[in-house]
C-alpha cells in the first residue's frame, strides 16, 4: 500500500534548498510580480527545490508558474512572512512564479483527525494565510485526507510501452486491514471539516486567500478504516454551504470527479462558471473508484480538449498542471507520479492543444 504526501515531498526539498536561509526575508519587490490577474490557464508544476533540475527542466519547456512548498512547518509563526517571502524570492530566480501552495502550507493532521493538538494547528494555519497573502500568494490547494494521503497499492503498473504507472485495488488495501487511527467515522469527519472551515474561511476571507479543496483520492469511504467525505459533487456542495464565501472553493482534480461517477463536463462548466474553480489538476484514469491506473494524459477515456475548452470557454483563471505522470524509460521509480519525463508528454500535449484552439495561457 502506497500512501503518498505531496507536502512531506514538497516541504523537505525546500528545506533542503533554502537550508538557514530560508528564514532570512527578500522584500516583496525582490519577487516576481503576481500573475493571479493574468487571464487564462498558468501553466504550472508543483515543486519545492527551486534550484532542482526538474525547475531548469520545466523552465525549458516554457512552464514559468509553481506550486510551491514553503517549509512553514519548520519555523515559528512570526517567521512565517519572511519564510514565505524568502522562498517566493528564490523561486523568482530562477525564473519561476509562484501561484500557489498544495497539501496544506503547515502540518495539518491533527485537524483532520480531530484530535488534541488541532487548534494550535488552526492557529498556524490563520498565520499561514496571512503570510502568503502579504507574499502576493492568493491559493491553498487543502486536503481533507486524514491519516492517508492519496492512496495506491502499486507504483509499477504497465502502461503504454511499457511505461509505469499507479495503480489502486480495494482488495489490496483492504488486506492492510486498519491504520493506527482505527475507524474513524464520516460524522466525525464532518464535524472535523465543519470545525476547520468555520475556523479559517473568515481569515481566508479577510486576506482574500483562495481555499482550493482537493478531493479524496481514490475517492471512496472509508478507506483502511478512515471515513473520506470529499467523494462527490453533493458533497462540496456540502462544504461551500458551511461557508459561502467566494473564498471557498475547489481544486479540480478532472480523474477524482471521474471515479467519483460525475459528469466532469457539465460539473466542470458548472463550477467555472460560478468562479468556484481555482486550480486543476490536468490527468486521466481508466477504471473505477474500486479499481483504476493512471494513464498518460494523451492515452485515457477522458477527452482532454474537451475540458480545455471548458474550461477556457466559461473563463477559468488560474494555474493548472498535469498530475500523475507515468514513469518512463530512463527514470528511475522512487517518485511514482512525479517524475518529470511524463509531464515533458504532458506539456507538450497541453500547449498544442492550447495552441491550436487559441486558448489563452501563459
Amino acid at each position: 500500500m502506497k500512501d503518498l504526501t505531496r507536502r512531506d515531498c514538497i516541504q523537505s526539498a525546500v528545506a533542503a534548498a533554502l537550508g538557514g536561509a530560508a528564514v532570512v526575508g527578500a522584500s516583496p519587490a525582490q519577487a516576481a510580480p503576481s500573475q493571479s490577474g493574468r487571464a487564462g490557464f498558468q501553466l504550472a508544476e508543483i515543486f519545492g527545490n527551486p534550484k532542482s533540475s526538474d525547475v531548469k527542466l520545466a523552465r525549458q519547456l516554457g512552464v514559468t508558474h509553481v506550486i510551491a512548498g514553503m517549509g512553514l512547518g519548520r519555523v515559528r509563526r512570526e517567521q512565517y512572512v519572511e519564510t514565505v517571502q524568502s522562498v517566493k524570492s528564490a523561486f523568482a530566480e530562477a525564473g519561476m512564479t509562484v501561484v500557489g501552495v498544495e497539501s496544506h502550507p503547515v502540518p495539518a493532521e491533527k485537524i483532520k483527525l480531530g484530535v488534541e493538538g488541532r487548534d494550535e494547528e488552526i492557529e498556524n494555519y490563520k498565520w499561514a494565510i496571512e503570510a502568503l497573502s502579504k507574499a502576493g500568494i492568493n491559493m491553498i490547494c487543502y486536503n481533507f485526507m486524514a491519516g492517508l494521503g492519496w492512496s495506491r497499492t502499486r507504483v509499477d503498473v504497465p502502461e503504454r510501452g511499457g511505461a509505469l504507472t499507479s495503480e489502486f485495488d480495494i482488495e489490496a488495501a483492504k488486506a492492510q486491514g486498519l491504520t493506527r487511527w482505527g475507524e474513524v467515522s464520516e460524522e466525525k469527519m464532518w464535524d472535523n471539516m465543519n470545525y476547520f472551515i468555520k475556523a479559517v474561511m473568515p481569515v481566508a476571507d479577510r486576506f482574500q486567500v483562495r481555499m482550493a479543496g482537493h478531493p479524496d483520492d481514490p475517492p471512496l469511504s472509508p478507506l483502511r478504516g478512515i471515513a473520506r467525505i470529499l467523494t462527490s459533487a453533493r458533497n462540496y456542495r456540502r462544504v461551500f454551504d458551511m461557508a459561502p464565501s467566494p473564498m471557498n472553493g475547489v481544486t479540480f482534480c478532472q480523474a477524482n470527479f471521474k471515479l467519483m461517477g460525475e459528469d466532469i463536463y457539465a460539473l466542470a462548466k458548472e463550477w467555472t462558471s460560478k468562479k468556484k474553480i481555482f486550480f486543476v489538476h490536468f490527468r486521466d484514469v481508466e477504471g473505477t473508484r474500486e479499481k483504476f491506473h493512471e494513464t498518460f494524459h494523451d492515452n485515457g477515456p477522458t477527452d482532454m480538449v474537451r475540458m480545455l475548452q471548458i474550461y477556457s470557454k466559461y473563463g477559468f483563471n488560474g494555474p493548472i498542471r498535469p498530475d500523475h505522470a507515468p514513469t518512463i524509460e530512463g527514470e528511475a521509480n522512487d517518485r511514482p507520479g512525479y517524475a518529470m519525463g511524463g509531464k515533458v508528454l504532458a506539456f507538450g500535449y497541453m500547449k498544442g492543444i492550447m495552441e491550436a484552439l487559441k486558448l489563452p495561457y501563459a
